[in-house]
Parts: structure tokens; sequence; C-alpha cells
């Protein structure tokens, strides 16, 4: 078992016996609503057994009861008739920052005073308690109101009973409260490297049991937290070049490699991943190595469309970087779909891999190809709406109004929520279709409809205007 926490203070059974008989007589008396004297019994025990999650738990319910009735948080004359707390006696200050806290269940500062006195006192299954409770009320404040401080508290805490998963949480919501400080994503890092070192899975009211296989949790830890800082992958990317040495046979350590690698979202890893996947491949021939080496292009391809986009963005009037931001989408829409291709073929039954392949031939212009492919993706509930939609608008691209307007159409019925961003544009695309096929007034009606649900959507006010603008009649012939 790991070490615990230096200042960890555990508590006897026999005491723990003690205190919960003030805790069933806690329960007693809260049931006849006299929720003071059950805040009293419930304090006793805690006296006692400070670590009794349960009991806290219970007293918090009591809390929010007593304030829903109307209760008013504790006078002046009440705190001082709270016990008196001698120095160190951290224990102590915490209970009684606890009963003015139940006396007033949504204290930020009171959370703190107890979250801080029970660290000190070693008291730390009740650290874990309080501390989502503190995070979570300051979470849900406005952003303007969102105490900086607090977070800051909660992480200093946590960083000091080595719950770093806690720790970093709370520094991450302080960075979002504050953007401007510079010096929290380096403090995140170290947390993370802290983290690297020794976690545990913290689970309020058995912290002792926590600590059991610390390396082993802190590994799942961070699968959960997908973090992605090469400080802290880097590491674990060596345990699994090892392992995969080892046996190179076995998928479950491959697969923990390519993730690995892959995770860091650089190119010298996931060229190490595609190297490794390539070899796989040249060894198998099964088409899953290929697969995966696609995703990874896929996804080094969608970074690079974030910089050409964001260097469009800040150049808007430099005709040269548009024009190879162009370039760079029509060779990225070929190239995503060589890939979907081959898995289309690969797996037969994969819609995704249809529908992904019919996106890419409309991007590219290739409607009259894009239409089998949309016709056989729609088969599937999940894709029947995107497919319907772009089938529709294939058909228009491709010259073909009326099966435009029939698919259009379809699609509408099929959908069943009205007046959401997927209907407004099947309405759009089915008003449009209308207007080809040189049906004014239905097409009317329809724009009509997406203006009443969106008024700014694309150009439908331009079109609604246009239509209901009468036309003139056009000159006899001269005889």
């Amino acid at each position: 078992m790991a070490d615990l926490p230096e200042g960890y203070k555990s508590i006897p059974e026999e005491v723990s016996k003690k205190a919960k008989a003030f805790f069933e007589r806690a329960k007693t008396v809260a049931g006849t609503g006299n929720y003071e004297y059950a805040i009293e019994m419930y304090l006793q025990g805690l006296a006692l057994d400070p670590e009794a999650i349960d009991a806290h738990t219970a007293m918090r319910s009591v809390a929010m009861i007593r304030k829903g009735n109307g209760g008013k948080p504790m006078g002046m004359k009440d705190k001082w008739g709270l016990p008196k707390v001698a120095k160190d006696d951290f224990k102590q200050a915490m209970l009684n920052a606890e009963k003015q806290l139940a006396y007033d269940p949504g204290n930020m500062d009171l959370m703190v005073q107890v979250l801080v006195n029970a660290q000190k006192a070693g008291c730390y299954d009740t650290v874990m308690w309080i501390g989502p409770i503190l995070f979570q009320t300051n979470a849900n404040m406005a952003e303007k109101k969102q105490d900086y401080s607090k977070f800051q508290t909660l992480k200093e805490v946590y960083s000091a009973i080595q719950n770093f998963s806690g720790a970093i949480e709370a520094l991450a919501a302080a960075r979002r409260a504050k953007p401007e400080d510079m010096d929290i994503a380096q403090e995140l890092k170290d947390l993370s490297a802290r983290n690297a070192i020794k976690a545990g899975n913290y689970e309020a009211g058995d912290f002792r049991k926590s600590m059991r296989d610390a390396e082993g949790q802190h590994k799942r830890l961070l699968d959960d937290m997908d973090v992605r800082t090469t400080d802290v992958l880097n590491p674990l990317i060596l345990d699994a070049e090892k392992a995969y040495a080892e046996a190179p046979t076995d998928p479950g350590r491959l697969a923990r490699l390519i993730e690995l690698l892959r995770k860091t979202e650089q190119l010298e890893h996931e060229n190490r991943a595609i190297e490794i996947l390539d070899q796989k491949y040249k060894e198998t021939r099964a088409y899953k190595y290929k697969h995966q080496i696609g995703q990874i292009n896929i996804s080094q391809m969608s970074r690079q469309e974030r910089a050409y986009r964001e260097q469009a963005a800040a150049n808007p009037n430099d005709p040269q970087i548009a024009r190879e931001y162009k370039m760079f989408l029509r060779e990225r829409a070929e190239a995503e779909l060589q890939f979907y291709k081959e898995t289309a073929e690969a797996y037969p039954t994969e819609n995704v891999a249809k529908y992904e392949m019919g996106r890419r031939l409309f991007q590219l212009g290739r409607f009259s190809e894009a239409i089998p492919v949309f016709q056989q993706s729609r088969q599937d509930p999940k894709y029947r709406a995107q497919s319907g939609v772009l089938l529709g608008r294939s058909f228009l691209e491709a010259q073909f109004p009326d099966e435009a307007v029939d698919t259009l159409l379809q699609a509408i019925a099929d959908y069943p929520v009205k007046g959401d961003e997927k209907s407004i544009d099947m309405h759009y695309w089915y008003a449009r279709a209308l207007e080809e096929k040189h049906e004014p007034q239905t097409a009317l009606k329809t724009y009509s409809q997406v203006a009443q649900w969106n008024f700014n959507y694309r150009d439908v006010q331009q079109r609604i205007k246009r239509l209901r603008t009468p036309q003139p009649n056009p000159a006899p012939a001269t005889p």
C-alpha cells in the first residue's frame, strides 16, 4: 500500500461505535422537526469521529431542510456561545465552522474554514467531502462572480493531502476564472508531473483505501483525464514501448502504445505510431492497422486546416493565402475520400465510412457520384437526416430538381423535430429545390417558415423579398 500523506489521522473503531449513538439520536430528532437539536447531536458525534462522512452528509441534509423552512444563520450571540478553540485545535475549529455552515449552508467562506481546518486536523476524508461541495458551489456562480481565491485554496489543500487530480481540477477552474494569470499554466504542468509520481482514487469516506495501488490508479486517472502534456505522457510512452518490445504480439500492449503516441498530437510520436502500424500491416495484411494510420493522417490534416484557417482569418485581404487555403482543402478532401473509400470496402456494413465518403464527394463537387453513396448511408437511422439533406442537395446540384424536392420533403417528414438547426437546414434547401422546380409560391411559404424559426438564416430574407416582388409582365411579341 502507498504511504499515507503526512498528517493523516485514522479513527479507532471503538470510538466510531460511540459516535454512532449520537448519529442515531440525531436522525431520530431530525424526524420530529427539531433541526437545531439534530445538528447538535451530529456535532457531538463528529467530535468523536470527525471522519464519519455519512454524518457530515446527513447533517447537511438537515441544514438544507432547515433553511427551506425559513431557518436563519447564526446570530452573534450564538457564535459567541461556540466552544473556545485552543491553539492548534484544528478539529474544534472545523466543527465550529461546520455548525455555522449548517445554519447557513450556502456560505462559501464557512466551507473554506471547514476545508482548511479539516486538512490541518488530519481529517482528509472530510476534506474530500467538503471539497467538491465548495468547488461546485463556486463553479455554479455566474462567471464574473466566481471566487478565484476559493479555487486556489482548494488547489493548495488538495496538494497538501496529495490529491493531485483534485488540485489539477481546482487549478483549471481557477484558470478559467482568471485567464490572464499566465503562471497557472506552468503550475498545471508541475501538478501533472507530481500526479505522475503519486496519485490515488480519492473517494470521500475511505481515504486510506484510496491510497492503495497508487501507481496503477494513477495510470487509469491519466487515461480518464485525457492528459496530453508530454511531461506526463513521455514516461508512460517509455513504459509502453518497453512492454511492447517484451511482447510484440500482445494486441493490448500495441493498442496502449499507439494510444499514448497519438495523445501527444506531436509529429514525432505520431510518425512513430505510423511506423509501428505500417510494420504490423506488412506482417499481417490486416486492414485495421492501415485504418489506424489513416485516422492519424486525418488528425494531422485537421491540425493543418486549423493553422490555414487562422492564417486566412488574420490576413483576409491576402489572395495568395486564400488560394493556398482553398488548394489545401481540396487536397485534404481528396486524401480523406481515398481513406473512406478503402474503409467502406474493408467494412461494407460501416455506414459512417459511406456517409463521410459521400461528404467528401460533395465537397469536391462530384455530385453524381455522391448520390448513390448517400442513398446507402441514409438507410442507417444515425445518418438518415444528414444523408437525406446532402442527397437532396446533390440531386439539386446535379440538376435533378424534381428528385431533390421529393428527397428533401421525405427528409423533413422523417425528421421528428421542427425548428432546430437540422430542421431549418432541410426546409431551406427544400425551398431552394422548389425554386429550381419553378414552384415559387410553395418555395415562398417554406422560406417564410425558415424565417420564423431563424430570421438571419443564410439569405432567406433576400429570397423572400425577391419572391414577393411583383415581376413585370413580358412585353407582347411584335407582329
